[in-house]
Parts: C-alpha cells; structure tokens; sequence
C-alpha cells in the first residue's frame, strides 16, 4: 500500500472520529430542545471532507492496482497493422488497406457508411474509462456481443426436479415455461475535435486522446440512462419498469418491489423509522441476494444516512477504512449514483440489491468512428458511435425504497 493512500486512510478515520462528535452534539442539543443548527453546519462540512477523502482513497487505489498489472504496459505493446494503419487515419484521414486490416482484425460487420471499426485496444480502453466514471457499470452485469439478437431466457416458476432412489424409476419432469426478454437497445455518439496541428505533433496520442474524450461523454450519458432511461433509443434504466408492494415471487417478471418510508422526500418520518425502513429493505431481498448486494443513493441522501444510529447507539454508515473496502450501510457497500431521483414525494431514491444478478447491461462490439474534417474547419472532428442496450434481467434481486406515505 502506498503512503499516500495509507494518508488518505487515516484522515478518513481520523474525519469519521470527527463526524461522530459533532453528530452527538447534534443529538445532545435536539435532546435539550434547541435547534442544533450549529452542529449541522460543523455536520456539513465534514460531510463534504468525508466526500473528499472518499474519492481520493477511490483513485489512489485506481491508480494501485495499474501500477500492480502484471505484463507490459500500454505504451510498450507494440501496434499491430491494423492500429499502426488506424492510427494514420486519425491523424491523416488515410484509408488505404484500413477496410481490408479491419475486416481481419475485428470480429464485427463492417459499414461501408459508418466509419471504420476502432483497434481492440482503443475499445478496450474506452470500457475501461467508462468502468470508472459509469457507477452502473461497476456494479452490473456487463456483456458483449457481436449483434443485437441477444435474448435473456427467465423460466416463470421453478424447473421441476426430485428426488429418486438409486434404482427407481425416473419420472418426467414438468417442463419450465420460459419467457424471453428482450434488451432495449441505442446508439450513442460522441464528436470530440482536435486541431491538424495537434495531430501531427508525434509526441500527441492520438488514440489515448480519443478514448479519453469518448469515454466522459459516453459515460454522462450512459449512467443517467442505465439508472432511468426510458427505452426510447437508448437502454431502459433499471428504475423505468413497472413497481408494486407485492412480495416475491407473486410479482410479475419485470416489476420491481418497492417499500413506502411513511413520509414524503425523507427515509423515514424520524431518524428510528429511516433506520427500520432500511434495515427492513435489506431483508426484503432474499438471503440468496444478500452475498454481493449493495447500496445504490444518491449524495444528498447518503449524507442523511450518515447521521442515523441504531438501537445501541451506533452509526449505521462507517467509512471504508482498508485499502479496496467501500463505505458500508448496515454492512453493505455503498454505490454514489447522483442519477438516483432526487428525494422528493414519492421518489424512488434509494436502492438495494445485487445487481450483478438484477442487471444486465449489453455491449455490441465494435465502437466506430467517422474522420470529419469538413464541418467545422479547421478541426477535425471525429464522430464516434456504439450501440448499447440493457435490461433488468432479475427483478427479484433488487428493491426500493420509495420516499412518501402512498397518498
């Protein structure tokens, strides 16, 4: 472990000692029938520090484990024909051979009108990339295939199955009725520019600078899209389909369960009742869930969280004070996903589950890009689209907690 992230660990510590004080002399002075406002300012900030630390713990440990890979490291693998050739195209718009070098190196369908198909490594960085700026995708399922036919098989009930002794006859089992779902999929684009100039400087990596570039834009879009997206030419968010209050298994596939707080835009209509209704979320998702289940919050409502404490006492929220641990809520992690509703009547702000096993985001290979340097001189602009889709695959494994009464 680097001592900077050894620092970085400390003063989490050392800001969570902190936060646990100032969060007492906020009780201390409800209890005596003042207002506590000063508390919750000291509150306020230490949050932002906690917040702080958080992401700085989170990128130190992004950067430990690049320096821990074992093998060469991007800038010495040397380029193949296709990214040697792919490169001059970025730089000079050639194309011969490229169509030829693609067809050979990307196991994807070409289009003649669509751009050509980027090198294995640039997809693969731009994932990467996306990985660490999409919180949907560091805890989701994700897969790649090479069209849009993919179709998820759920069986509605369970697969008949037995017992039978080592010699007795072997009945027929029923057979399962299966229902197929299908992805909603989209295209999204990006159309970064640079300058000629900055292309023909060879100290310039071009393709780092692309990826860099796709990646931010592809990931704002694609996070908001994963958690509330609407279907409509882009992926559905696991929060767009249908809720209701029913319990497992009575529910129709697809429809999420859903728990009311008791009072609008709050986790709960005291600081007892926010602490039961998460507590009673977690238990809402069955035991076979829980191994790999997590929190998905918003800021604004995992700061309220912050400040709950248990029957003993104890706050609920402790922060991640070893090296590749998150912060945990009742002993579960904690994802940061500022697309969450905001806490409103009856928003569905916050979530719990295991969604490795709820949701399923789908990757057709083969991200593409057009070389313009026509439209807007003099830059060149390079106009990048890839087709995405998802679905909630298990809607089991994932539950929420809607903030209001159910008036």
């Amino acid at each position: 472990m680097s001592e900077a992230l050894k620092k970085a660990i400390q003063e989490m510590g050392e800001a969570f000692n902190e936060f646990k004080s100032a969060n007492d002399e906020r009780l201390v002075a409800i209890e005596k029938g003042k207002s506590g406002s000063d508390s919750e300012g000291k509150l306020d900030k230490i949050n932002d520090k906690l917040d702080q630390l958080e992401q700085v713990k989170k990128d130190l440990e992004e950067l430990q484990k690049k320096g821990n890979r074992i093998g060469k490291t991007d800038e010495e693998v040397a380029k193949g024909e296709h990214s040697k050739a792919y490169d001059n195209f970025l730089r000079k718009g050639t194309e011969d051979g490229l169509r030829e070098l693609e067809l050979k190196a990307v196991n994807v369908g070409t289009d003649a009108d669509g751009g050509f198909a980027v090198p294995e490594e640039l997809d693969t960085d731009i994932e990467r990339y996306e990985k660490d700026d999409v919180v949907m995708r560091q805890v989701s399922r994700v897969i790649q295939v090479s069209n849009e036919n993919y179709k998820k098989l759920v069986t509605k009930g369970g697969v008949g199955s037995g017992w039978v002794g080592e010699t007795a006859a072997r009945p027929e089992t029923t057979s399962p009725t299966l229902q197929a779902i299908t992805p909603n999929f989209g295209e999204i684009y990006a159309n970064p520019a640079a300058t000629q100039k900055s292309l023909d400087d060879v100290m310039f990596d071009v393709e780092a600078w692309l990826a860099e570039e796709v990646a931010m834009e592809f990931s704002e879009q694609e996070n908001l899209a994963f958690t509330t997206g609407d279907g409509t030419n882009k992926p559905i968010g696991f929060l767009a389909g249908l809720m209701a209050q029913t319990t497992d298994p009575t529910r129709a596939i697809g429809t999420l369960q859903y728990r009311l707080s008791g009072a609008d835009s709050v986790l709960g209509a005291t600081s007892a009742a926010a602490v039961n209704n998460l507590i009673d979320l977690t238990m809402d998702l069955r035991a076979k869930y829980r191994g790999g289940a997590g929190w998905m919050i918003s800021n604004e409502l995992l700061r309220e969280a912050r400040k709950l404490k248990d029957a003993d006492d104890n706050l609920i929220w402790r922060p991640g004070l070893v090296a590749g641990q998150p912060s945990e809520l009742l002993g579960y992690g904690v994802s940061e996903n500022e697309d969450m509703p905001a806490a409103g009547a009856e928003s569905n702000s916050v979530a719990f589950g295991n969604f490795k096993r709820g949701y399923t985001i789908i990757d057709v290979r083969g991200t593409r890009v057009l070389r313009d340097p026509f439209t807007n001189k003099p830059y060149i602009h390079f106009y990048t689209t890839k087709r995405v889709g998802s679905l909630l695959n298990n809607s089991e494994a994932i539950k929420i907690l809607r903030l209001g009464d159910g008036a």
